[in-house]
């Protein structure tokens, strides 16, 4: 159990756990697909990777990650994806289910109302109660400039209200001012960036004289604003945004992926523009996969949350579709682009607007469908950087040929689609004016640099011997399935298993009150017998068992339990029977008797008890 599970009633835990979906939870931020079986993968939201291996099993309420060992309910996911405390984790997800929690005090245990909700909820509340604020000044007088800039960039007040957008008041404390009458704290609103303080001591508001679009993250949650100029005689930025806090992460945060995600997961596609008029204008002409930086570059945070919702895989293979404007800025935009796009594996594109407008102008210009065909005439992206890294070149020289060839070969060899190569290698050589040897031999000696760097990587996991697959499986019916193997499961003991670790998890079971006690394979099951486990590597391997399919592709009924630990007990006795001969064949049977007559009659016992389990084992696992 989690260090604070106390503070919350056991009882209301387990209801939180039962009513909670881990796939709509995980699903929130992580394209899942079905694996078979009933469980389903993405790719992990806790490391890089290429190929998924983050498995949910929903019928139990829990996730594993075969890559880097993560694994739990639905209360830890959030706890390591989000950054939350327990009481934060189980606080939102009692909310999702509609439960009311019940406290105990460390002095009582009598139920009792929390004083206090944890930081993250209170900075995210303090946000709704701006937004909310900021919403409504967009319609005051003071804010006829925000409507203006807003209606000559072609959106009107539902566009305005659907993208939240609001007003910061030429106020220094307007906003201060209305959070604290509302109970939140000058610490808590500092925090969250909402205010700062004043030379005097008092709080100003961040915001001030902006048009303001609010922020929020990929469950939906405002955590920060951006803000645009709208008065000549503001000094600041163009654009400001919300200070880094504990909610805001600029490196993480995209504008407009709350409204997006679901798009991004079913077309299989997103795209890359730069402001928030840019995503509006793509929504509204009918480009929902559209999302923004905040104030930063796209960098390979952005890329990791692009890649979970697309499920960029080597199986899948998504679009990312980049729009620039065609200056100089946004060429060079495009090409830093190019170099994030390796840790991509879909395909990447650009796509540049006709006479350098942004999304955003063009569609004001010449209509929706413009910024459509926009997108839909995209270009391959290694096309552009080729064609860009060549340009800076004198192809009519000698030396001008031969450079450009050096620095155009990595990026053929860096291509996903191997079979694409040699005809990219051929263009260049015909861009370049050269004969075709010494560019395929530049591109593949790019390559063999490629190679050796992979080869350098640590080498897969070696393949489990028969019987440890044997005693796996057999852990695995009794944390996913306990109710149906459990009478049989119990009755073979951690002497059966040869593998220290799947010993330690057998004896956890029996200190969990054996699988005969679970009324059910679910998450509760699963972390009662972790909590009982001492074993380090044994408590991360019941998350990985309790979400790896069962060797089967029927259904699981008590024969398949009886045959897999039948297999269990013929490997256990195998053993003991091969060390009992090798015991027997030592002994002199004229100078020791009675123990060779001893030791033979336990050989003999042995041997019929392993016809025995074969003859029950037979049928196949």
């Amino acid at each position: 159990m989690y260090a604070v599970a106390g503070r919350v009633k056991d009882e209301d835990i387990a209801l939180v756990r039962d009513r909670t979906s881990i796939a709509d939870i995980i699903g929130e931020t992580v394209t899942l697909r079905s694996a078979g079986g009933g469980n389903l993968k993405g790719l992990c939201p806790f490391h890089d990777e290429k190929t998924p291996s983050f498995t949910v099993a929903p019928a139990r309420n829990v996730y594993f990650c075969h890559g880097c060992g993560q694994g739990g309910d639905a209360i830890k996911y959030l706890m390591d994806a989000e950054h939350l405390s327990f009481i934060e984790s189980i606080e939102r997800l009692a909310s999702r289910a509609g439960i009311q929690l019940r406290y105990e005090t460390d002095n009582s245990p009598s139920p009792g109302p929390r004083p206090q909700a944890g930081q993250r909820q209170r900075l995210l509340a303090a946000h709704v109660a701006a937004s909310d604020f900021y919403r409504e000044q967009l319609s005051t007088p003071g804010a006829r400039k925000a409507r203006e800039f807003l209606a000559q960039r072609g959106f009107g007040r539902d566009a305005a209200e659907r993208y939240g957008c609001g007003f910061a008041p030429d106020s220094w404390d307007a906003l201060a001012k209305h959070l604290r009458m509302k109970g939140f704290t000058a610490d808590e609103l500092n925090t969250a960036g909402l205010t700062k303080p004043a030379r005097s001591g008092s709080l100003i508001d961040r915001f001030r004289r902006r048009l303001l679009w609010p922020i929020k993250d990929l469950t939906g949650d405002v955590i920060g604003f951006g803000a645009r100029k709208l008065f000549d005689d503001d000094d600041g930025p163009k654009y400001l945004n919300t200070p880094e806090s504990p909610l805001y992460k600029k490196s993480h945060v995209l504008y407009g992926i709350d409204q997006a995600k679901r798009e991004i997961a079913k077309r299989g596609r997103a795209v890359i523009v730069e402001g928030y008029t840019d995503v509006m204008a793509c929504h509204e002409a009918g480009e929902p996969t559209a999302v923004a930086t905040c104030g930063t570059a796209f960098g390979i945070d952005h890329i990791g949350v692009l890649r979970r919702l697309l499920m960029d895989s080597d199986s899948f293979t998504g679009e990312i579709i980049y729009t620039f404007d065609g200056d100089a800025a946004g060429q060079k935009a495009a090409l830093r682009a190019f170099e994030e796009d390796q840790r991509f594996v879909g395909r990447t594109f650009i796509a540049v607007s006709p006479d350098n407008m942004d999304p955003c102008e063009l569609r004001l210009a010449r209509g929706d469908l413009a910024v459509r065909d926009m997108i839909a005439g995209r270009e391959p992206l290694v096309d552009f950087a080729l064609r860009h890294t060549i340009g800076k070149f004198d192809l009519d020289t000698v030396e001008g040929r031969v450079e450009a060839m050096r620095r155009a070969a990595p990026l053929v060899a860096k291509i996903k689609d191997r079979e694409k190569r040699p005809e990219y290698a051929r263009k260049l050589a015909g861009d370049l004016g050269m004969d075709l040897e010494p560019v395929q031999r530049a591109v593949n000696s790019a390559l063999r640099g490629a190679a050796s760097e992979e080869a350098s990587r640590p080498a897969a996991r070696t393949p489990l011997a028969p019987q440890r697959l044997v005693e796996r499986e057999s852990l695995k019916l009794a944390l996913q399935e306990p109710v149906l193997a459990g009478p049989m499961f119990d009755t073979v003991g951690a002497e059966d298993y040869g593998d220290p670790v799947y010993q330690a998890i057998r004896t956890a079971i029996a200190a969990a009150g054996g699988a005969s006690s679970a009324s059910s394979g679910g998450v509760v099951w699963i972390e009662k017998v972790r909590d009982c486990c001492d074993d380090l590597a044994g408590k991360g391997l019941i998350s990985e068992l309790s979400v790896e399919p069962l060797r089967t592709d029927g259904v699981v009924d008590p024969r398949y339990v009886q045959i897999t630990l039948a297999r269990l007990q013929v490997g256990s006795v195998t053993t003991r029977i091969r060390d009992l001969k090798s015991k027997v064949q030592r002994l002199n049977p004229v100078a020791h008797k009675d123990e060779y007559l001893a030791l033979a009659g336990e050989l003999f016992s042995l041997e019929q008890q392993a016809r025995a389990l074969r003859d029950q084992a037979a049928g196949g696992l």
